[in-house]
């Protein structure tokens, strides 16, 4: 990554971001809105989240979306739809085939992010896998995708060097 998505990054966090290896997908405004971490933290830590929701807009309108009500809806469909169920599975080996490429770490093996692959615990994850994965890999995180408004609109969630140039 370079300095100036760090700094990004950093802003949209307010911390300093932690195992940070690539941006994962661009916002329209052309910050990152996800990142890809590290499957092992600096300080030895495993860190199963691959991929990390950093846009504060957008993370502010998927919890709205929590808020709502809509993972119990989604853990309801999960255990009644045999088909729903069987993509999300899906969703949740593509995600540990990738994370593995990356880096194995035996303390999370077999351990996805945002419940997959049988609960739906963190539409943030979803989401955020949904966006670097593209459209139809993830579909619980399709779907809260399509429910969010366009956080981009009102222009960079941050400024600075970063927000000078989008895409």
């Amino acid at each position: 990554m370079d300095a100036a998505d760090v700094e990004a990054v950093a802003a949209q966090l307010g911390r300093a971001p932690r195992g940070l290896r690539a941006v994962a997908h661009r916002c329209p405004c052309g910050l990152p809105d996800v990142v890809e971490t590290a499957p092992r933290l600096d300080d030895g830590s495993p860190f199963p989240t691959l991929y990390y929701l950093t846009c504060p807009r957008a993370t502010g309108a998927v919890s709205t979306l929590e808020a709502s009500g809509l993972m119990r809806q989604m853990q309801d469909r999960l255990a009644a739809d045999a088909g729903l169920a069987a993509s999300y599975r899906r969703a949740h080996e593509e995600y540990l085939a990738v994370r593995e490429r990356v880096e194995a770490v035996p303390e999370i093996a077999g351990v996805s992010a945002g419940g997959m692959p049988d609960r739906v615990k963190c539409l943030h994850v979803l989401v955020a896998h949904a966006l670097a994965a593209g459209p139809g890999v993830n579909p619980l995180g399709d779907e809260a995708l399509a429910l969010l408004p366009p956080w981009w609109t009102g222009g960079p969630c941050v400024t600075g060097p970063a927000a000078a140039e989008p895409g």
